[in-house]
């Protein structure tokens, strides 16, 4: 599986303003970027990244999945702690 893949699967059912990714073959890094993220709660803004990857890590193919969310103005003061992946 490819990072494009894997930002594909997220992108086509969540909308959001940024995403980042880095795959090494078996764990997976989300970040992702978006205002509504900030309206959920810890759990639900996890689930909703999580959602979209929920096939591919039931066959095996992402074993490890970290995820971290923002909102675009937490994004702008973050960004340079948190890139690259």
């Amino acid at each position: 599986m490819e990072i494009k893949d894997i930002e594909k699967l997220i992108t086509d059912a969540v909308e959001l303003d940024e995403i980042h990714v880095a795959f090494d073959g078996s764990q997976c890094k989300v970040i992702a970027v978006a205002d509504f993220l900030g309206e959920l709660s810890r759990v639900k803004k996890q689930q909703t990244i999580y959602a979209p990857l929920a096939q591919v890590i039931n066959e095996g193919t992402i074993h490890a999945v970290s995820i971290k969310t923002f909102t675009t103005a937490d994004w702008q003061r973050e960004k340079m702690f948190n890139l690259p992946l």
